[in-house]
């Protein structure tokens, strides 16, 4: 039986870029960096959480997804809104203005260096 996700693939073009747009930009942290024999095996995290992001060096628009779905990474927030005003001050690029209110809490999309869109959510408080 299946008992965790331990990996999610954001495919990127420049994995230093990315190492900075996901750290610096968004708050991550990076927890495994080393060399492999199909390249460089870069992964990024919330602290504390055992799912890591793997930042694997591909094509360009290997990750990218349709405007209207879903980015491939969903992150959640406590306070969204709080954590937009920050990331925006660190240079993150979002698609909306502002976070929007859907039934099911908060939403905005960031875009990493790459076009990949990165869901960020805060869930509706009953």
């Amino acid at each position: 039986m299946l008992t965790n996700i331990m990996y999610v693939t954001i495919y990127v073009t420049d994995q230093h870029r990315a190492l900075g747009f996901y750290t610096e930009g968004l708050g991550l942290e990076k927890q495994l960096d080393f060399p492999g024999p199909d390249g460089r095996f870069l992964t990024v995290g919330v602290p504390d959480t055992p799912v890591q992001i793997i930042l694997w060096s591909h094509a360009a628009a290997a990750g990218q997804g349709a405007a209207a779905a879903p980015g491939p990474l969903i992150l959640e927030s406590e306070d969204l809104r709080k954590d937009f005003e920050i990331m925006r001050r660190r240079g993150v690029t979002f698609e909306e203005p502002e976070p929007v209110d859907y039934p099911f809490g908060v939403r905005v999309e960031a875009v990493d260096p790459d076009g990949n869109r990165i869901s960020l959510r805060q869930q509706r408080k009953p």
